[in-house]
């Protein structure tokens, strides 16, 4: 352990970072529209306020363990920055699986099915004319899924298109790392480390908790966090924890989900997007945003379009649905790893006016939210998916996936409720509950 003056010194170079790194924050949030702006503050408000808490967290521990005078503190902090050290070790991270492995033939043409959908009644006519209404309307690329987990019926508009996932992917790491605890290979309460090197990119403030030995904690507290706080840093040590991405794809296959890949972890899919090459001093406050500003228009331009074309998370909205209605039913799980996955993502924390904005209080929902990086003007990735169950039982699997949109907040909000209310809709004209329920209203 380090002397009290070394812990003082380590601590003022942790607050350093994090003053560095809220500065980037801001810098980028100022350039970016008013519309992504507000979309930010109503999606993730919850996530200022988690940041208070564990920086209050940490002035108190920090009170608690250093009972030195104000003044000699104040003096050890502002030494702090000329003691600061750039931490660049790569502790070995996996490598992804290389994109040709796991490519599509074409992004912008119908993945073929290789999972043979059960037996199933037709779509709702009424159901599917009103999403098509919806889509055509919205005015850009945008794919949607609806299917009733009970009976096996699917709806979608461009359903069989890769969109960009981004946060969505953490679902099926969640999957693997739950499959892998079914068949005995990790623990839920198994222990691991965060330490410097696993530092990710945006939003991770599981790494605000790492002290010079790290932040202990286990692999069921990292599933939640990347599930319900959609940390990315919790995402990426689960998957260097299974050994890489190519066990997701390997789970995706050995459980016949066609129509979903990922081809890389969080800080790499991101570096790839931007059209940077991932480097362990990239997870350094604020050097990602710093790095991205410094590339010619050129470079992000030619960087988006190639992801946009070929997603390295690419997935259909079909896909999903049928992905969430098989796990719904108990088919790819355990009966224990089914029900922690779905009561983890009905507490998701992201996305509270998309998908959810449009049910009534009734109605309950287990999701997952997908939001990519914004560029002149336009967001890539909007995307949310869950399961929603009606008062009676009834469950639906719903994706709603915006491959880049120039839309307001409002709109994008908008087209994910409208959705909501169409399954709620149909729910009702096709339940004896829930045809009572519309006629009493």
């Amino acid at each position: 352990m380090k002397s009290g003056v070394s812990r003082v010194i380590w601590e003022a170079r942790r607050w350093s970072r994090g003053l560095v790194w809220l500065a980037g924050v801001w810098a980028e949030r100022g350039a970016r529209s008013a519309a992504s702006q507000a979309e930010r503050l109503a999606d993730e408000a919850w996530y200022w306020t988690h940041r208070g808490a564990v920086q209050a967290g940490i002035a108190a521990e920090f009170s608690h363990r250093h009972r030195r005078p104000i003044v000699y503190a104040a003096v050890i902090l502002s030494l702090g920055n000329l003691a600061a050290l750039k931490i660049t070790e790569d502790r070995g991270q996996p490598r992804p699986v290389e994109l040709a492995q796991l490519t599509f033939a074409n992004a912008n043409r119908p993945v073929e099915r290789m999972r043979l959908r059960r037996e199933a009644p037709p779509a709702p006519s009424a159901l599917q004319e009103r999403l098509n209404e919806l889509a055509r309307a919205y005015g850009e690329p945008v794919g949607i899924a609806v299917s009733d987990v009970q009976t096996g019926w699917v709806a979608s508009v461009q359903g069989d298109r890769a969109f960009p996932q981004q946060s969505v992917s953490k679902l099926w790491v969640a999957m693997t790392v739950l499959d892998a605890v079914d068949k005995g290979r990790i623990g839920l309460d198994d222990p691991l480390v965060i330490g410097e090197a696993d530092r990710s990119v945006f939003f991770q403030p599981v790494t605000y908790n790492i002290d010079e030995d790290g932040y202990q904690t286990t692999v069921r507290e990292l599933l939640r966090k990347a599930l319900i706080q959609s940390d990315n840093a919790a995402n990426d040590k689960l998957i260097s924890t299974l050994g890489g991405v190519g066990h997701v794809t390997a789970m995706l296959a050995a459980k016949n989900l066609p129509g979903i890949r990922l081809g890389a972890n969080e800080r790499e899919l991101q570096a790839h997007v931007a059209g940077l090459t991932w480097r362990p001093e990239l997870g350094e406050a604020g050097a990602f945003e710093a790095a991205r500003a410094e590339l010619p228009t050129e470079t992000r331009e030619a960087a988006l379009a190639a992801y946009l074309a070929n997603p390295m998370d690419g997935a259909t909205p079909v896909g999903i649905v049928e992905a969430l209605a098989a796990a719904q039913r108990g088919e790819l799980l355990s009966q224990a790893s089914t029900e922690f996955l779905i009561s983890t993502m009905a507490r998701a924390r992201t996305g509270p006016r998309r998908l959810k904005g449009g049910l009534p209080e009734d109605w309950t929902i287990a999701h997952k939210t997908g939001t990519g990086q914004d560029w002149r003007g336009a967001s890539v990735g909007i995307n949310d998916v869950g399961l929603i169950s009606a008062p009676d039982g009834r469950t639906y699997a719903v994706a709603v996936m915006l491959q880049r949109t120039h839309q307001a907040t409002p709109q994008r909000l908008e087209l994910m409720q409208s959705v909501s209310r169409a399954v709620v809709e149909t729910w009702q004209d096709s339940s004896p509950r829930g045809i009572q329920t519309a006629s009493a209203r």
